[in-house]
């Protein structure tokens, strides 16, 4: 499904070359869920941008789905993210203006859709999120876990093979968090294949494996790191078994 081999990022001034990703190693399989954690500044981010097609590497290599996309110029990546992933954002990146529709019919506009297929995926989508009802609302009527879940159904009407969360819970209160998770969980047990950037050690070990980010490597990518996190272990140990 996803597989980075050597992988490297590299942001060059003219007096200086900071590598943000170095020898990166990972492989996620198809209907996996996997949890990226790390400290800040580790090179979560960064990955996510290249895992996501949003960023070129610098070296090394990049399979999507046996396909080496390492190389590919702007087109060609902006084509094969349209028709492949979903992003889910912190932010949820909803346009204010839009209502619930629209917000989701936006990315299926760009890929030249027909109405008819398209209002078919937006309202398969809401409903799969529980908000079939309130396609009509904007976003400043939402809650902040309804918008997160329209964020959701904005990647799911896209049907991408990769989803990719960048703290998908980090605006949320607890209880919305807990909503949001239980949802990614029921998509993955769908067959979904789920990468997830978090900080919260708790939501990681809800995933099927953690993976550990140090400094543009992975360091860990047993299911120790999953297990300390159930057994409540707190804070960044829980993730660096």
């Amino acid at each position: 499904m996803l597989k980075m081999t050597g992988l490297s990022k590299a942001y060059r001034t003219e007096v200086v070359e900071t590598y943000a990703l170095r020898e990166f190693d990972l492989e996620v399989r198809q209907g996996e869920f996997v949890a990226v954690t790390g400290p800040s500044g580790s090179g979560k981010t960064t990955f996510l941008t290249i895992a996501g097609l949003l960023e070129a590497p610098t070296g090394g290599r990049y399979e999507l789905d046996g396909v080496d996309v390492s190389s590919l110029g702007d087109d060609a990546r902006s084509r094969i993210r349209n028709q492949k992933i979903g992003f889910i954002f912190q932010g949820f990146n909803l346009i204010a203006d839009l209502n619930v529709f629209d917000n989701v019919d936006v990315p299926l506009r760009y890929r030249g859709m027909k109405a008819d297929e398209r209002r078919r995926r937006v309202r398969a989508a809401l409903e799969r999120v529980g908000l079939a009802a309130r396609e009509k609302h904007y976003p400043a009527e939402l809650s902040g876990g309804q918008q997160q879940r329209v964020a959701i159904a904005r990647a799911l009407a896209g049907e991408p093979r990769l989803l990719l969360a960048d703290e998908p819970t980090g605006n949320l209160d607890s209880q919305m968090a807990r909503s949001v998770m239980d949802l990614l969980e029921e998509l993955n047990r769908d067959g979904a294949t789920i990468v997830m950037v978090t900080h919260d050690p708790q939501l990681a070990a809800r995933a099927q494996r953690n993976v550990h980010v140090i400094d543009g490597h992975v360091v860990d990518t047993s299911d120790e790191v999953r297990l300390a996190g159930r057994r409540g272990t707190q804070g960044e140990a829980a993730v660096h078994a």
